[in-house]
């Protein structure tokens, strides 16, 4: 079986996959100084719960965002899954996608994953729209091409910055507001939530509005990530939701490097 695992900036997201089916999946919190021992001692607990040893591991895969925390997982997968990882861009699961813009080495790896899982699982011109620490919209073309895209304040940094700056502010939940889609709030409260969400939602709408305008042909919009459920039941502007994106397009770059799946 394959774990893949993809360092976001917040969340480590580990995965074991059967194929491209996942069997499991867990999240830990981002930390660059968390040793190799540590990941390995809460993995293996993870995976007794379900049923497995970390003998049914084959290979390994990642995908980060983060630098420092690369080499800790790449000494995880030496020394207790007895494999070197395969890191995503890296010799021999390099992209294998045009990446048409100004500065491809500085795309993260994240994005580029996405856009190779995206292609492989929908045909066309498609708008990736990734919520995480930032949200991220990506364009790629009916070739699979990376063409660009935009990056925006993720929805949970938006309300940290306003909660931090603005000291009688409250921290509010991250939810659909009580009173439906109005947008007069009565209290504070309220009209955090209104302009949280709604906010954020419309910050959404707009962008792809623009995106589809430039593209100038029919294109499919994809959602994925953390908060991209929640704010799906909210608006028609997504065409499908792929809450494992990254993790698929891990395990399509795995199969890619003629390793068995």
């Amino acid at each position: 079986m394959l774990l893949a695992i993809d360092a976001g900036n917040t969340n480590v997201v580990f995965a074991v996959l059967d194929g491209r089916r996942i069997v499991a999946r867990w999240r830990i919190a981002t930390d660059p100084r968390r040793t190799a021992d540590e990941y390995a001692v809460w993995l293996s607990q993870l995976l007794h719960l379900e049923g497995m040893s970390r003998d049914v591991i084959e290979r390994v895969i990642i995908a980060t965002v983060v630098p420092r925390a690369l080499h800790n997982l790449e000494v995880l997968a030496e020394k207790y899954f007895n494999t070197t990882a395969l890191v995503a861009g890296r010799a021999p699961v390099e992209w294998g996608i045009a990446l048409d813009v100004d500065e491809p080495q500085s795309l993260g790896a994240d994005r580029a994953v996405n856009t190779i899982a995206a292609h492989a699982l929908h045909p066309g011109d498609l708008i990736v729209v990734d919520f995480g620490t930032a949200t991220t919209f990506d364009v790629s073309d009916f070739s699979g091409a990376y063409k660009g895209g935009i990056i925006a304040p993720g929805l949970n940094l938006s309300l940290d910055a306003l909660v931090t700056a603005a000291a009688k502010l409250p921290r509010v939940a991250i939810e659909a507001p009580k009173g439906g889609t109005g947008v007069i709030g009565r209290n504070t409260v309220d009209q955090m939530q209104i302009g949280i969400f709604w906010g954020y939602i419309a910050l959404v709408e707009g962008l792809v509005a623009r995106l589809k305008q430039e593209v100038g042909r029919p294109t499919k919009v994809i959602a994925t990530g953390g908060l991209a459920t929640l704010l799906t039941e909210h608006t028609a502007v997504f065409d499908t939701i792929e809450p494992d994106l990254t993790i698929q397009g891990l395990a399509i770059m795995s199969e890619r490097a003629h390793i068995p799946a």
